[in-house]
């Protein structure tokens, strides 16, 4: 009688042990979508797009789809263009226009990279897409792999997007997961 009772409560603590294990180690849906999340917080995914600022001349033919982006991104209080000079060239229905274009303060979240002459900004950022569900490999109990869709959301400055990217509206990307005993599932790398 003794022995059976040693039997079955060592089974009991074996039972209890590995459910234990394996309820914190599962990594599920919403489990991964928290951890991908939380990393692209910190670390988010954009294309950029390249700016000049400063004294810029502008001429009424050549430049007019330019002179247009520019105008729409100062309507919406992106920049302000002064125009510091204006020249009728003689004989020809051509101007050439020079404005000084400065970034107001509204713009200083989506810069990245400033000079004298160039501002690096944020034209597309990329956010996970709560209609597409993720996609898990499971490697091994500690490892896993997951495959999100990213969809693309464009800032005013999209506009200055030289090359307009791919044709979907959305990205994928693969992240890897590993389960650590003291923090959890973490994010190790793409």
């Amino acid at each position: 009688m003794k022995n059976l009772n040693l039997l079955s409560i060592s089974a009991l603590f074996l039972l209890f042990i590995a459910g234990c294990k394996g309820a914190a180690e599962n990594l599920d849906e919403s489990t991964a979508t928290d951890v991908i999340a939380t990393y692209l917080k910190t670390n988010p995914v954009y294309e950029e797009a390249k700016m000049e600022v400063g004294e810029i001349r502008f001429k009424s033919k050549n430049d007019k789809l330019e002179l247009t982006k520019y105008k729409s991104l100062e309507e919406k209080g992106w920049v302000t263009l002064d125009l510091q000079d204006q020249k009728k060239k003689f004989l020809s229905k051509d101007s050439v226009f020079t404005y000084r274009i400065t970034l107001t303060d509204k713009s200083k979240p989506y810069i990245l990279k400033q000079n004298a002459a160039q501002a690096t900004l944020r034209a597309l950022d990329y956010v996970m897409d709560s209609e597409k569900p993720i996609t898990m490999i499971k490697g091994d109990s500690k490892v896993a792999r997951v495959t999100v869709s990213l969809k693309k959301e464009p800032s005013d400055f999209a506009i200055l997007l030289k090359n307009k990217g791919t044709a979907s509206n959305y990205l994928t990307k693969s992240y890897k997961l590993k389960y650590k005993k003291d923090s959890g599932w973490i994010l190790v790398g793409e």
